[in-house]
């Protein structure tokens, strides 16, 4: 080799140690990460930057955020990071022991990236930490801003006392030994009406894991590829969350042409659909940060007790109190025919079989419809009451009951009168039942997304009003065009309700006699 060749490779040498060394210390550190016996912890807690800042902090399903302005120079800042971490791992990521309730994040101010972010703050001293509302960071602080929603932690020097700062802010009791799972701090979804507005993040959790579960068991055949479009359809026209009705709306406009009506015709045998359910996996049908990993209004007490089921039925509710009178038996067969496919406990499936096909006559009225699906719900409940009471596989902190309780809905309940045959031997008031459901499954359940909003495709901030029941099919056309004109979304979602109304699925619904 000569001298020449020699002299290029030297240089493209240095200057491939030059970058690392002058570049990203993400790069570093994952390299030492992946060095066997590294003393380097994991790190919980999430790093922004200027470019990122707003944006988690707007999205995050936290109700609380906690933010480290430090610097990676400052010898105290890197002897703070173990306590930080150590509070840090009980509230961030898919094994924290209490989820969804505090977002711990940290801000460089070493790096000039974030130098404009840091005086945002007026940040005076290294380590300084705000406590606050996700949502109130972006307008930043000030020392002479009196009526503020952000804080400065001034006592927080250690794990202990800064896990202690924050019990007394939202009078919890958590400690830095809690255990997954195994705890006593959750707050109970029975008595607070409030509680279900968490819940829309688990309406996207159980939306993506079923997405998750209907690739991973390769069950989009001949016979389940129209039910799943029905499916999709009802999902992107009321779908509460923006998010999944977007990434349903892709899913649906690609669904053609990556599987086509002909995939399982006569001729072909044993189709592979490797590759289909390959693409299919590059859509994120509720975003790519979901699934997150972890529950919150749906959140057991106990490991594999609630979590995904509680967070389908949910979606369910949530389904059957956004549609109109004309699209009532058509979303009662899409729902049918979806746990008939796609819901892989066979118990389960046949017993909501059995409660389908117990209907005689088609529903006119969603009010017949979210009615039906409540008490399907509580026939449910009740049924798994007695075997988990015998079997003792129930969560004590959650254990199955007749919904709505007096607590949330007292209206809903006679106080005198004979035990209603399919009210579960509780008199109900039928139209305040309804009424609840709308408020409850309706309303509440979108007012966290109103009260942050969502970060539109095109970087404008869009608000969700989709709490209303007003809200009409949508064909694959009409989805193709929510696709297309995304950036758009908010401003002409409601002219195009509008002009849609009196509008038919482009597909008809198999009848309940095909699931």
């Amino acid at each position: 080799m000569s001298l020449v060749h020699w002299i290029l490779i030297l240089n493209l040498w240095i200057l491939k140690a030059t970058s690392l060394q002058a570049g990203s210390r993400v790069v570093l550190r994952e390299i030492g990460h992946n060095i066997v016996g590294g003393s380097d912890p994991k790190d919980y807690a999430v790093e922004l930057n200027a470019t990122n800042f707003d944006a988690v902090l707007k999205d995050t399903p936290a109700t609380y955020a906690i933010v480290e302005f430090f610097a990676h120079w400052c010898p105290a800042c890197r002897n703070y990071k173990h306590h930080y971490e150590n509070v840090a791992k009980l509230f961030n990521g898919p094994n924290a022991v209490h989820p969804g309730i505090v977002l711990m994040t940290r801000v460089d101010c070493a790096l000039k990236i974030n130098s404009k972010l840091c005086d945002k703050f007026s940040v005076s001293h290294y380590p300084m930490l705000f406590w606050g509302p996700p949502t109130k960071f972006s307008a930043g602080w000030s020392s002479n801003q009196a009526k503020s929603k952000l804080h400065v932690i001034d006592d927080g020097r250690t794990a202990e006392r800064l896990l202690n700062w924050i019990n007394k802010q939202i009078g919890s009791s958590y400690g830095l030994e809690d255990e997954k799972f195994e705890n006593e701090h959750l707050s109970s979804n029975i008595s607070d009406p409030g509680q279900i507005a968490r819940a829309v993040y688990d309406v996207e959790e159980a939306t993506a894991t079923a997405f998750d579960i209907i690739l991973e068991h390769k069950m989009i055949k001949s016979e389940t590829r129209a039910p799943l479009i029905k499916f999709l359809q009802l999902l992107v026209a009321h779908h509460p969350s923006r998010r999944c009705r977007k990434g349903s709306a892709e899913v649906l406009v690609n669904f053609d042409d990556l599987c086509p009506l002909d995939m399982w015709s006569s001729d072909k045998h044993d189709v592979d659909t490797s590759n289909m359910i390959g693409v299919l996996r590059n859509f994120h049908i509720c975003g790519k940060d979901v699934p997150r990993g972890y529950w919150m209004f749906c959140r057991g007490s106990k490991k594999d007790t609630r979590g995904f089921s509680c967070g389908l039925w949910v979606l369910m509710h949530s389904l059957s109190v956004r549609i109109e009178d004309g699209e009532s038996q058509t979303a009662f067969t899409s729902i049918c025919d979806f746990i008939h496919n796609f819901f892989i406990c066979q118990e389960c499936r046949q017993h909501f079989y059995e409660m389908c096909s117990s209907v005689k006559s088609p529903f006119t009225k969603a009010r017949d419809f979210a009615l039906w699906l409540w008490s399907a719900h509580n026939e449910v409940n009740e049924r798994l009451m007695k075997e988990e009471a015998s079997l003792k596989t129930g969560d004590p902190k959650f254990p199955k009951i007749i919904w709505p309780p007096k607590q949330l809905c007292p209206s809903c309940h006679h106080s005198q009168g004979p035990k209603d045959k399919g009210g579960s031997q509780i008199n109900w008031k039928r139209d305040e039942v309804f009424k609840f459901l709308i408020s409850y499954y309706g309303n509440t359940l979108v007012s966290l997304y109103k009260e942050k909003g969502l970060l539109g495709g095109d970087g404008t901030t869009v608000i969700l009003e989709d709490s209303s029941t007003n809200a009409v099919v949508v064909p694959v056309g009409a989805a193709l065009a929510i696709a297309l004109a995304s950036c758009a979304f908010g401003a002409l979602a409601c002219y195009w309700r509008s002009q849609q109304k009196n509008r038919k699925y482009y597909h008809q619904l198999h009848s309940l006699k095909n699931i």
